[in-house]
């Protein structure tokens, strides 16, 4: 029995409906796991991660 930290307090993990997403580009890779409760969002956890940027390459702009 899973419990997780929620807006609600604490809760077992099988009553919540849980959701997972991803962002995968050239800048970044997230991820995140949300927990919902009859239609609620009651919890959610992120990850950010940034990519390294090649500085020769990189539209960085200029002041005047």
């Amino acid at each position: 029995m899973a419990m997780i930290q929620t807006t609600k307090g604490l809760l077992d993990e099988s009553r919540l409906e849980k959701r997972t997403g991803k962002v995968d580009n050239e800048f970044e890779k997230s991820t995140w796991v949300e927990y919902w409760l009859e239609g609620e969002l009651v919890h959610r956890s992120a990850e950010t991660k940034l990519k390294p940027i090649d500085p020769s390459t990189a539209d960085v702009g200029s002041f005047a």
